[in-house]
């Protein structure tokens, strides 16, 4: 997400209540920075007054360190990032200030205990910018910028942050293993490199085992880390002895972000939330799973954060959203997405509840992102001029609900692939409209747990008496 202008950001605590260091110390005095990269590495800056020091003049200190040419100058942007809470910047933010203001964020943006906010401390980063057409990554011919841009794709795929399927993540590992390896090197030092390395440095940990837990020790490392060993070193035999020509390490990277381009959230930005359960057993017992929500320029990913798979990937002309606001104590931020689905033959529309603390700013990074897409289609750039950022509007100014395009959206495609959404598992409401009022659907009451029918059950349409919200 980007975080909006400083003004907009709740106010910075009054300096009696306030522990940290005052900006105005750090106005005159040169001061050491940090500004990470996505990995262990960073790039170590001296900077005056840095406490008003802006994004925009970070980002020259930055691009001159890293080698980047102008060209590439939008790739990346800054970003605080900490493992509750990320920010993509604008230009014109000081990235100082927004710090001193982090736990105010915290408590407005997450529903972390006092005790995770007072210990949690924000990083700046230097990472892909969210807005950055992928069309335009693979026209990239710098090798630092695409070197930049591997690292960021592998570390998400590795966390599992974006979902894929078994071929897909092998062959991934594989291309990473030859830009670590090199090609043409024998079997004996091939697995020899690779078990020194580890298998959780090119497949995703909940893939590998490195996730740890009771399941990874009961099933042992022997049967399953062989075989995995065995594909992997499969793989990277097939990219060897593949081509007349070995492809250089620029083609290599590029082949890499080209896969990584096929998964529909690669480049989103993710906020945390949680979906309802279906109801489950004789007692209809219900709970909330947590779950990532990507978003870019094309759409909305709503993926499994424990099962690493899509639930619902819509893009902008498939949906229509809204965010509400907590109408009591004990409510919660609510995203809306609606979208268009099907109940027993019957078209219907579906609503799925995000609660987050961060719906708000979800909503706000829609709206933008299909205001881009409307100029673009307009015959205007889906560039930003680096001022432009998404309308994370503070409360009351929140924006729009509405679907991009006219006429009715485009039903999902439903697939085994863990890529594709699994909209039968999601706990959304029914509804239909049929000009003169909604009416929600509702199944009939089932059949005893004794006496159980073979045949499913049929839907029949009820009046709403309560509004959607509501329920």
């Amino acid at each position: 997400m980007e975080g909006d202008e400083c003004g907009r950001f709740p106010p910075e605590p009054s300096e009696g209540k306030s522990q940290r260091g005052s900006v105005a110390s750090s106005v005159t005095r040169a001061q050491d920075v940090l500004v990470y990269l996505v990995g262990d590495s960073a790039v170590h800056l001296c900077v005056e007054g840095v406490g008003c020091v802006s994004v925009q003049e970070l980002g020259h200190s930055v691009r001159e360190a890293l080698h980047i040419p102008d060209s590439a100058m939008d790739v990346f942007s800054f970003w605080l990032c900490s493992p509750l809470l990320e920010l993509q910047l604008k230009p014109k933010h000081q990235p100082y200030k927004l710090c001193r203001q982090w736990q105010d964020l915290l408590y407005r943006f997450t529903e972390a205990s006092e005790e995770d906010i007072a210990q949690d401390e924000p990083s700046l980063q230097y990472r892909r910018n969210v807005f950055y057409p992928k069309s335009k990554e693979l026209q990239i011919e710098d090798e630092g910028v695409l070197r930049l841009l591997y690292d960021e794709a592998r570390v998400n795929i590795l966390a599992g942050r974006f979902p894929c399927d078994p071929e897909t993540w092998m062959g991934l590992g594989a291309l990473s293993f030859a830009l670590e390896l090199g090609i043409g090197v024998d079997d004996q030092k091939a697995t020899a490199a690779l078990r020194e390395k580890k298998l959780i440095s090119f497949l995703p940990a909940h893939v590998s085992g490195g996730g740890g837990g009771l399941f990874s020790t009961l099933r042992g490392k022997g049967g399953r880390q062989a075989e995995l060993e065995h594909n992997l070193l499969e793989e990277y035999r097939k990219i060897s002895t593949s081509g007349s020509t070995p492809l250089a390490p620029t083609q290599r990277l590029r082949q890499y972000l080209s896969t990584c381009h096929s998964l529909p959230y690669y480049g989103c930005a993710f906020f945390s939330g949680e979906i309802d359960k279906p109801a489950q057993g004789i007692l209809h017992r219900a709970g909330r799973k947590a779950v990532n929500v990507g978003i870019s320029l094309e759409g909305v990913y709503v993926m499994d954060v424990k099962e690493k798979h899509v639930l619902l990937g819509l893009r902008f002309s498939e949906l229509s959203w809204d965010h509400s606001y907590p109408e009591g104590e004990g409510d919660s931020h609510i995203l809306w997405i609606e979208f268009d689905g099907e109940e027993a033959g019957t078209p219907v529309n579906k609503l799925l509840k995000i609660y987050s603390k961060q719906a708000e700013l979800m909503s706000g990074l829609i709206e933008f992102c299909v205001e881009l897409r409307s100029a673009a289609e307009g015959g205007m750039t889906t560039e930003t001029d680096g001022d432009v950022g998404p309308s994370h509007q503070p409360a009351g100014q929140a924006g729009g609900s509405g679907g991009e395009g006219n006429g009715r959206r485009g039903k999902l495609r439903r697939q085994s692939s863990v890529v594709c959404s699994r909209v039968h598992t999601l706990n959304t409401i029914s509804y239909v409209d049929n000009g003169k009022e909604i009416k929600r659907l509702k199944p009939k009451r089932a059949a005893s747990f004794f006496t159980r029918q073979a045949q499913p059950p049929t839907y029949s349409a009820v009046q709403v008496q309560e509004s959607l919200e509501q329920r």
